[in-house]
């Protein structure tokens, strides 16, 4: 069985441009691994060669043809800083990949927002729907969603995002490994809950891809801004040995509650400071695998 590591942390979304899913070959590991080391500074920082705007940041990633109305049909805070916002889509042309995301178009704003997909696409084929989750800064769009997004907020979207997992039915059974950081989760996010869709499908019906076991690696600023970790419990114990999660923080101020304890490893001195190289909102991520 394969094994693959997925990471959060940084973003070098070029090095997965032209694969179909994240199962690249020994040459690609090679890239991959050469490219990362490529990237990185004696001191260990990440260099970033940011731009300021996401479709000129995003201009050589894939972009489905098809801009969709979409309406907000739901908001909720999912920490202090992060707002989540349920989308509801009625073009059926509409799809995505777990892991991929949406150049988010604002009526009144000129400024075109990239987020990545927090949801399964399981969800969207389902009940119509898609989820995001935007922390709060300055930029227009991101300021928008937490100032003046409200319920039946009509925007448009449009699915782009050259990395993404969609193992197909006759693909080998891996093993993946999911690290995240902050709000780079989103996209992990989803593909973990792609793949507690393809148990079901597979406990449920036998049919369709076999997926073999994940391990997430979670690290944000302190408990409160480790985000969907209730959803994240609740897949734990849906599939105990088949998803499990080690929790991170490196800033916690206060007493770690009860329940959480198990879970969570308190850093207080940070070794490495990671710099997102950001398509969107929420760092890119990428694929460090290995073979069994």
């Amino acid at each position: 069985m394969a094994h693959t590591t997925i990471s959060a942390a940084f973003a070098i979304p070029q090095l997965l441009r032209g694969t179909a899913r994240i199962f690249p070959t020994h040459s690609a590991l090679l890239r991959l691994k050469y490219s990362a080391l490529c990237s990185c500074t004696m001191n260990g920082t990440m260099k970033s060669k940011r731009k300021t705007d996401h479709l000129e940041r995003t201009a050589n990633n894939f972009r489905q043809e098809v801009i969709s109305p979409a309406k907000v049909c739901g908001i909720t805070s999912e920490s202090e800083t992060v707002k989540r916002l349920r989308l509801a889509v009625t073009n059926k042309d509409f799809t995505f990949k777990a892991g991929q995301w949406v150049d988010f178009f604002i009526p009144e704003v000129a400024v075109v927002g990239g987020f990545s997909i927090c949801s399964s696409p399981g969800l969207l084929e389902q009940d119509g729907v898609l989820e995001l989750a935007v922390k709060h800064t300055v930029h227009p769009p991101a300021h928008w969603i937490h100032t003046q997004c409200s319920l039946d907020s009509e925007v448009a979207l449009r699915v782009g995002g050259n990395f993404f997992f969609d193992p197909q039915p006759a693909d080998s059974p891996v093993n993946l490994v999911l690290i995240a950081g902050g709000v780079g989760i989103n996209p992990l996010f989803s593909i973990l809950l792609h793949v507690a869709d393809l148990h079901r499908n597979q406990e449920s019906e036998k049919i369709g891809y076999k997926m073999g076991t994940v391990k997430l690696y979670y690290s944000a600023k302190n408990t409160n801004e480790l985000l969907f970790k209730n959803n994240i419990f609740g897949l734990m114990n849906e599939f105990p040995g088949k998803i499990t999660c080690s929790f991170h923080v490196t800033q916690q101020s206060s007493q770690i509650c009860e329940e959480l304890q198990p879970y969570i490893t308190v850093h207080t001195h940070p070794f490495l400071k990671i710099n997102g190289n950001r398509g969107h909102q929420d760092p890119s991520c990428i694929c460090f695998p290995t073979f069994m």
